[in-house]
């Protein structure tokens, strides 16, 4: 009887780094790369490993010298080109800090190209720590082999989004209704747009129901989380006209 196979498969393991990688390059990594790399997962000189940049797709790389908390790689050849993903933007308005990193998280999976956290009348969250969701965002790529990081802004009122739209066509998740998610997606540059907790104001609802390039689009016949709604309209969208397709 065959052996069942390990999941997921073994491979290499996969770093970010922030100095721009080119074939014959030298890394320095910093002591807590260093630290993960040598006493993690117990690398040492010759040890291979993949590094991206967020830029230049995704290299192998070697261990050329490795101390307790120092470590330095050279770069032999790029293994992946820089990925190409749909141009689609993620807008969410925070909710609890765990929620908020969970989303971040699987919306870096999902391919996301930017996160937009927003503002709105009833949004829980006060302020949002960008340096943390980066940090996130950053590991989440690391492990399910993305090579281009999601741009994460800072905070915007509604209507500042809004007002940096773009020509993009606005998906907007009403809970109070609109076209079946199903229907209404096609390809192209896309802005998903969530709302809190508590849902949009009718104020904010008709602001945003007004504006040029919007579709108000239901996710179906059941009340969602807030975090639950923002995954399942971008994994509709990245099925529907997206690169799951």
């Amino acid at each position: 009887m065959p052996a069942t196979p390990a999941w997921p498969p073994k491979s290499l393991p996969r770093l970010f780094v922030r100095t721009p990688l080119a074939a014959g390059a030298n890394i320095e990594l910093d002591a807590t790369q260093a630290n993960y790399l040598g006493n993690v997962l117990r690398l040492k000189e010759g040890g291979e490993l993949l590094v991206f940049d967020g830029g230049s797709g995704e290299w192998l790389a070697n261990i050329l010298d490795a101390a307790k908390k120092r470590m330095t790689l050279t770069v032999e050849r790029r293994t992946r080109e820089p990925e190409i993903v749909p141009d689609v933007w993620l807008a969410f308005a925070p909710v609890k800090r765990t929620q908020t990193d969970w989303l971040v998280e699987k919306a870096t999976e999902l391919g996301a190209v930017r996160l937009i956290p927003v503002m709105t009348q009833r949004t829980v969250a006060e302020r949002v720590k960008l340096e943390r969701l980066e940090a996130i965002s950053i590991e989440a790529a690391e492990q399910c082999g993305r090579t281009l990081l999601p741009e994460i802004l800072e905070p915007l009122s509604l209507k500042q989004l809004l007002d940096q739209m773009g020509s993009r066509t606005l998906y907007f998740a009403d809970e109070k209704g609109g076209e079946p998610a199903a229907s209404a997606m096609r390809p192209g540059s896309a802005l998903i747009l969530t709302g809190p907790e508590g849902g949009f104001t009718a104020e904010e609802r008709a602001l945003v129901r007004s504006a040029h390039g919007s579709i108000a689009i239901s996710l179906g016949p059941r009340i969602l989380r807030a975090e639950t709604a923002a995954l399942a309209a971008l994994a509709a969208y990245m099925a529907l006209a997206g690169d799951w397709r």
